[in-house]
């Protein structure tokens, strides 16, 4: 067996993405199905790793088990909760303004947060698929004023059936124009938080881990930790992509159904 065969023969933990790897909209991927009945069916520890801070963990996993997938909430990480766990060990007690979505305002109260519009002690920004003019000015208002200032990822768009929409990166982008400054800490993928996330949950080392994903910036730059990385060409990265990317995968599949058969050579041995 050649050495790439043996390390992924070797994976305690196999970290997923969902948009673009599992599923596109509300379209299962080839082979997604196979993938978890091959990890149950080998005893292979798994958890969804997702940036998507739109949706909680019971949302997901009801998305999942709609499209067949009986996946319970607990292999499910996402970077709003990351976000909150990182924001708990860092600023506890701290009230905040979260710039996202119902559930995601949800997840910071579960985890005893105050949301406040009254001078909070910290501005956070997720994919907030409800953002308005007011909203954005809200914000822009707070970075400007100094308030620490939080992003629960970095992701610029987010893959669907028909192309991508814009996602976190962009409007990091456009508050950066107009205030100059970025988040003092981003979370999700690829960065430490999420890391330190990830490793608490699954009880594993780093270098047990190897995460699966569509995008090189985010999935695959989780190599720079030293976790394993197999990216599938079925959502935003296409091959020219990787030809000149800084981030190198150490496997690369179609989809996930093809990382399937690789992954029963590795352990077939």
């Amino acid at each position: 067996m050649d050495e790439g065969l043996r390390r992924l023969a070797e994976i305690r933990c196999f970290l997923i993405d969902m948009d673009g790897t599992i599923y596109l909209g509300d379209r299962l991927l080839p082979g997604a199905r196979a993938w978890l009945d091959l990890l149950d069916s080998r005893g292979i520890v798994y958890l969804f790793l997702t940036n998507n801070s739109s949706h909680s963990r019971v949302e997901y996993a009801q998305k999942l088990q709609r499209l067949g997938l009986p996946v319970p909430e607990d292999k499910i990480l996402t970077s709003g909760e990351a976000t909150a766990l990182y924001l708990a060990e860092n600023y506890p007690g701290a009230s905040l303004k979260v710039f996202g979505t119902p559930p995601l305002l949800q997840e910071f109260q579960r985890h005893g947060f105050t949301l406040t519009d009254s001078d909070p002690d910290l501005a956070v920004l997720g994919f907030d698929t409800t953002l308005t003019y007011d909203k954005l000015w809200q914000l822009c208002d707070l970075v400007t004023a100094g308030k620490p200032y939080i992003a629960t990822h970095a992701d610029i768009n987010c893959p669907t059936e028909t192309g991508f929409k814009p996602d976190v990166g962009a409007m990091i982008a456009l508050v950066a124009e107009s205030t100059g400054r970025r988040p003092d800490v981003i979370v999700g993928k690829p960065n430490k938080p999420i890391v330190d996330a990830l490793a608490a949950k699954t009880g594993f080392p780093v270098q047990a881990h190897c995460m699966v994903g569509d995008r090189l910036y985010t999935d695959i730059a989780l190599g720079r930790w030293g976790i394993a990385t197999a990216l599938v060409l079925s959502g935003e990265t296409q091959p020219e992509d990787l030809a000149v990317s800084q981030f190198k995968p150490d496997f690369v599949a179609e989809d996930i159904a093809m990382l399937g058969d690789l992954l029963r050579e590795a352990l077939a041995g």
